[in-house]
């Protein structure tokens, strides 16, 4: 009697699952939180639009400047006659501009990779991108450990061209040609181009790069790009060449072992922002005279 009715109505076992999941957050677990297209969307499909959002950020420092200085070289025509193009070169005003016109080159930059990172509005922007420090370590402690390694990478870049020594390059040439050209260095230093750079560099393009080529591949193609890219600028000074290189590989190594944009984006900043501070007050102390 005990041994035959527990066996036709014993209960079945549970069986078994996930910890921590119920059944029904176990059925909910496949809904994607992103578009069906994101979720789709291929490596190397995000790899083409990175590089094609990287070369479109190139088009726009090429002719965006440009387009800022024609309504003086259009006023310059009308009042006497162009200039040719030696004396343009050496056209204070014209230099200045050329520098001024890199703001809105890196405002349209910026509605460019928003547009790329949200596809249309689709995601969130600063989340998608990662602009954000890692999970592990608090702003405080984030903030501090950037400092100290823009202090370090600073005295490392004063070091080198301290000893090695080198020409002058363009960028020297267009900082020293005026003080608003100067100033207008300085602010676009500090207040564009190390957040524009930052989000197609170790944003957009390493992070498609990562994907569909692996860690090694990104740190070492990105890193690369970026320096190359300056290299115009300073083409004719090895050592600036050598820190700008040393600079890439330390922001692309950060983003790729903290797993997000906010360090890169914060050495850069102070990078850029003790640069600028030396670049504006240098004429009035006497800073870099030879």
């Amino acid at each position: 009697m005990f041994t035959d009715e527990p066996t036709q109505q014993q209960t079945p076992l549970p069986t078994a699952e996930p910890a921590g999941l119920s059944e029904q957050h176990f059925y909910e677990l496949p809904q994607p939180t992103s578009s069906p297209e994101t979720t789709r969307r291929s490596p190397w499909l995000q790899l083409l639009t990175a590089i094609l959002t990287w070369f479109g950020s190139l088009l726009l420092l090429v002719f965006v400047p440009g387009i800022v200085a024609v309504p003086y070289l259009v006023y310059l025509w009308r009042t006497s006659c162009l200039p040719n193009a030696e004396a343009l070169a050496n056209n204070k005003t014209v230099l200045f501009l050329s520098i001024l016109g890199i703001v809105p080159t890196h405002l349209l930059t910026l509605l460019l990779v928003w547009l790329v990172v949200t596809e249309g509005r689709k995601r969130p922007f600063w989340k998608t991108i990662g602009f954000e420090w890692p999970e592990s370590v608090g702003p405080v402690v984030g903030t501090a450990a950037c400092l100290l390694i823009s202090v370090a990478l600073l005295l490392v870049g004063f070091f080198v061209t301290w000893l090695w020594g080198g020409n002058k390059t363009q960028l020297d040439l267009l900082v020293e040609s005026s003080i608003p050209a100067r100033l207008a260095t300085a602010f676009v230093a500090v207040f564009t181009a190390p957040l524009v750079e930052e989000l197609v560099y170790r944003g957009v393009l390493y992070t498609a790069v990562e994907r569909a080529l692996g860690r090694a591949v990104a740190v070492g193609s990105v890193a690369l790009l970026f320096a190359g890219v300056h290299v115009y600028q300073y083409s004719n000074n090895l050592s600036v060449i050598t820190v700008i290189t040393l600079l890439s590989f330390t922001l692309t190594l950060m983003r790729a072992y903290s797993g997000k944009l906010l360090p890169s984006f914060v050495i850069h900043l102070i990078f850029n922002g003790v640069q600028s501070v030396i670049i504006a007050l240098s004429p009035f102390f006497g800073w870099g005279n030879s």
